[in-house]
């Protein structure tokens, strides 16, 4: 049994890709640079908003303009929940466990844009507001464990006893350098690159968010 959850956000909880997509290519088409395919964008995710519009323009073969990163938060501030929507059975999923154990939340998405989503998604109730962690937060951001391990101490879990839910390497490398467990979410656009021949005995995953429920 665990003792605490962590759930990651953007391809674990939320299929954002599409609004992140669009909001990467308004920036790239803004500056004449071709759009990048959902897909390829989608694979981009995972170490924040820098890094993101970084890889963008690196794909497009255009250096970024310096405001690049300005651009890309206030083009999707704009769009944040258009097409954002929460995986299939994900709301069923935390309702269930969280009757069980204690849920957390922690992403790179930085806090603002974060709580917005969960309120306006009706996902915030499975989460006090004292067990969000964002990217813009004193933490640093996954892979780095610190946020997780602070989660972790702050609900009275051992690491051992914490499960971080993901669909990315940067997830499975968080919970590994935390000394948690880690459970991927394969239905997640951050699963498309994860190196297959990182996973080793203990790692868990799941293919619906119906099968949080047995976790």
């Amino acid at each position: 049994m665990f003792s605490l959850i962590v759930f990651d956000l953007d391809g674990t909880l939320i299929d954002s890709r599409r609004d992140i997509a669009d909001a990467a290519n308004a920036v790239l088409q803004s500056t004449g640079a071709p759009p990048l395919d959902q897909e390829a964008i989608g694979a981009m995710v995972g170490d924040g908003a820098a890094a993101l519009i970084a890889r963008a323009f690196a794909a497009a073969g255009r250096p970024a303009p310096p405001d690049a990163l300005e651009r890309f938060l206030a083009a999707y501030g704009r769009g944040l929940l258009t097409h954002t929507r929460p995986y299939p059975g994900i709301s069923d999923a935390l309702d269930s466990l969280s009757s069980r154990v204690p849920l957390a939340l922690l992403t790179n998405k930085p806090i603002a844009a974060t709580r917005t989503i969960l309120d306006a998604l009706d996902l915030a109730r499975f989460f006090p507001r004292d067990r969000v962690l964002g990217g813009d937060g004193p933490f640093a951001r996954k892979p780095a464990p610190d946020g997780l391990l602070r989660l972790a101490e702050d609900a009275g879990a051992e690491p051992g006893r914490t499960l971080l839910v993901g669909d990315s390497i940067v997830d499975w490398q968080t919970a590994h350098d935390a000394g948690a467990r880690i459970c991927l979410a394969r239905y997640g656009f951050g699963f498309a690159t994860f190196p297959a021949d990182r996973l080793t005995d203990g790692d868990r995953w799941i293919d619906t968010a119906e099968e949080l429920k047995h976790l």
